[in-house]
């Protein structure tokens, strides 16, 4: 056993560290190495921040989050805008029942209950479409996982890499190890935001593609550069059946 898995980054446990399955998902390297964290929409902190308030608490304003942060309006509206492209955060007008011009509110696209992005579910079917060529091209990275699975690791595999991740992916096992993560090391005090802005986003991207995978949590670990997360195959849910009339 690997232990329980947490939402936050757990306490050092060397007691509880175990080696990963090596068996890898497919292709996993990434394909923009190390630069693709200089340019990724989550390399700085005051988007992460941005991220976690989002996450926190939805329909936020550009003034709320100004005041929240104290970065400028501007500065703000431009952290906000590479998150939009990103498929992070989801803008929407407000709805009015009075006069007036409807202010914008930001939320973050962070699971099933949050709002839906167009841009991380296009950035989902692409993915999928490229999974699906490599598996023709590679048989021998199938797996018995279903379909809408397999595309939702497709997108998700895609989307460490534009982060900067490397993700070595266990189909079998569901884990994502993303060791090492240059984000704890770079971002050390603040681990614990960034580490639940990242399993928020997630599910994020798994959500938006669609299927039975969740994320469950992070495994403990017993060093701050290794990051393994458990992920979750959900039962399909069955029909309710229809009582026959009497």
């Amino acid at each position: 056993m690997l232990g329980a898995v947490t939402d936050t980054p757990p306490p050092y446990a060397p007691e509880k560290c175990r080696g990963l399955a090596a068996t890898r998902y497919g292709l996993t390297t990434g394909h923009n190495g190390a630069m693709a964290t200089a340019y990724s929409a989550i390399s700085s902190y005051s988007r992460v921040e941005l991220m976690h308030l989002l996450q926190e608490h939805p329909a936020l304003t550009i003034s709320d989050l100004t005041k929240a942060t104290g970065l400028h309006p501007n500065t703000v509206r431009e952290h906000l805008q590479r998150l939009i492209e990103g498929g992070y955060v989801v803008p929407e007008a407000e709805r009015r029942t009075t006069r007036g011009r409807p202010r914008i509110l930001y939320s973050a696209v962070s699971g099933p209950d949050a709002p839906h992005s167009p841009i991380a579910q296009q950035r989902a079917r692409e993915a999928a479409e490229r999974g699906d060529l490599m598996r023709r091209v590679m048989p021998w990275t199938e797996s018995e996982l279903p379909e809408d699975a397999l595309h939702q690791l497709d997108a998700l595999i895609e989307d460490l890499q534009d982060a900067g991740f490397d993700p070595d992916v266990d189909a079998e096992a569901l884990t994502v190890d993303l060791t090492p993560c240059e984000h704890a090391q770079s971002q050390a005090e603040h681990r614990d935001v960034l580490c639940a802005v990242h399993i928020a986003l997630m599910q994020g991207v798994l959500s938006e593609a669609g299927g039975p995978l969740g994320v469950e949590g992070m495994l403990p670990s017993c060093d701050p550069r290794q990051c393994h997360i458990q992920l979750t195959l959900q039962a399909p849910t069955l029909p309710t059946a229809v009582p026959t009339p009497a």
